[in-house]
């Protein structure tokens, strides 16, 4: 299974490695053993990748079925007044057989559907749809066997594929600009022991309750909380209302609570807080020095701007390597034409559908898609569902003809990888995969997928090309490069 994650435009998808023939026989009746027992089906007219049959089982072979059936459900029956196995049949029969039919009929069904999918070498995109269409006591059993199969896809040589592989150099003020947040993150705080009135970039150590029409509700309490004013870390408009007041001083802050507020029982409502400002604190500048860089693990402060460049540049070769991966992907998507099962697309559709629906009504839209006509937003997803679909089926082709699996040495790579974004907590982030089998399982699909993507870019030719660092971060429609003159066919 092959899942397109973390893709622009693509997001997540799956599609499970299968392939049939699509050559199409119409009218061909054929006898095939289930359970020993011989039933017929009949190929209806074939349409694209939509394969139906009719299926009968004779009334004979369902009757001789049940009977078997009874026969060892009875041996370990024990009814009123009869031992294990002893109770009449007809006993059994009046108790058990509606139980025993339905039982049956599922199980010949499912050895016929089987066959059918063995015989006729089929390799079905989705869960077959069964139907019955005559199931009467004596007669024959009729039911019909309908699903959408897999394509036969047909890969081609990659080597013709041409890409430009995007570097940036780092620019000195990037690296000045880092190490300016770090010493803001360790600078202290002293009090201020002039009597003066609070202004932006102060601390100011409060006290407050907070309540809505008057009733105190849960969460809006706080003492001593070192709040900076200007961060804009409390409800909007509450920290200007500190600025220009004293230690000592009480004020009432109203607010209103933002629209999309967490709490719902609190969204969209005024509130007041009664707050006491009992101490104002000032920030006191720390120098980036040899010193205050071996907090962070450097040597000296030469060490440390060479870290940071490091680091930045492994943000640099992760934003090159989506746009390498996306412009892949539109270069295989114009490559390569074939029939994609409707029914994994109308589900990943679904998917789709489903969570821009939730984002809306818990207003969590990105800005692109505020500002568009909802049907005009999911008329887009159709379209980003087949091209999902297409390329999931075409990956987990590639990756089956090149033979390629996972090994625990990719598992941990792609532990690894996660625990990069986190820096700081990366033996937390790394414990937690390690007690967490399930989450470890979750990783397997996107590895899998950039594994299949190593292999195939393995074989293109890559150029890499220099350009700025605004170039590298523009991942808009806009800005994508098609790829040269894609593959040719394999000889």
């Amino acid at each position: 299974m092959v899942e397109l994650a973390d893709t622009p435009d693509l997001g997540s998808g799956a599609a499970r490695r299968k392939s049939s023939s699509l050559f199409i026989r119409t009218n061909n009746i054929t006898d095939i053993t289930v359970n020993e027992k011989k039933m017929k089906a009949k190929e209806e007219k074939s349409k694209g990748l939509n394969k139906k049959y009719s299926v009968t089982i004779a009334a004979a072979d369902f009757a001789a079925a049940v009977e078997k059936k009874l026969e060892a459900v009875s041996k370990n029956i024990k009814m009123p007044g009869f031992r294990a196995g002893k109770a009449p049949k007809a006993m059994i029969e009046q108790k058990y057989r509606p139980t025993v039919l339905g039982e049956v009929l599922d199980d010949m069904i499912r050895d016929a559907s089987n066959k059918i999918i063995s015989d006729n070498k089929l390799r079905p995109a989705v869960t077959p749809d069964i139907k019955i269409e005559k199931f009467e006591d004596g007669k024959d059993i009729e039911f019909t066997f309908e699903t959408e199969v897999l394509p036969e896809i047909k890969l081609e040589n990659f080597d013709s594929i041409s890409l430009n592989k995007y570097t940036a150099k780092v620019p000195a003020s990037e690296v000045e600009k880092a190490l300016q947040y770090m010493a803001k993150s360790h600078r202290k705080t002293n009090t201020v022991t002039k009597k003066r009135a609070s202004k932006k970039g102060d601390v100011a150590v409060i006290d407050f309750v907070g309540s809505v029409d008057g009733v105190e509700f849960e969460g809006g309490k706080g003492n001593a909380y070192p709040l900076e004013l200007g961060s804009n870390s409390f409800i909007p408009g509450y920290e200007d209302q500190l600025i220009g007041h004293k230690a000592g001083e009480t004020v009432e802050v109203k607010v209103t609570f933002p629209e999309n507020y967490h709490a719902k029982n609190l969204a969209g409502k005024e509130a007041l807080f009664v707050t006491t400002i009992k101490e104002l604190r000032e920030f006191e500048d720390t120098e980036m020095n040899d010193e205050t860089a071996k907090l962070y693990g450097a040597t000296d402060l030469a060490d440390l701007k060479s870290k940071i460049e490091n680091r930045i540049l492994e943000d640099y070769s992760s934003a090159s390597r989506i746009k390498l991966k996306r412009d892949l992907l539109d270069a295989l998507d114009k490559a390569y034409k074939f029939e994609v099962p409707q029914k994994l697309v109308d589900a990943e559709y679904a998917a789709i559908e489903k969570q821009y629906k939730d984002a809306k009504a818990h207003n969590r839209l990105d800005e692109s898609e505020k500002s568009r006509n909802e049907k005009d937003v999911l008329a887009e997803y159709k379209d980003i569902s087949l091209r999902r679909v297409k390329l999931g089926l075409l990956l987990s082709e590639v990756g089956s003809d090149a033979k390629i699996s996972l090994t625990s040495e990719d598992i941990n790579k792609a532990i690894m990888n996660e625990a990069r974004k986190y820096p700081g907590q990366e033996k937390a982030v790394f414990d937690y995969y390690v007690k967490n089998k399930e989450a470890v399982e979750a990783l397997r699909a996107p590895a899998y997928e950039e594994k299949i993507i190593d292999y195939i870019l393995g074989k293109a030719k890559l150029a890499e090309k220099e350009v700025s660092v605004e170039e590298l971060y523009d991942f808009s429609e806009g800005n994508k490069k098609p790829a040269k003159k894609t593959a040719k066919k394999a000889s």
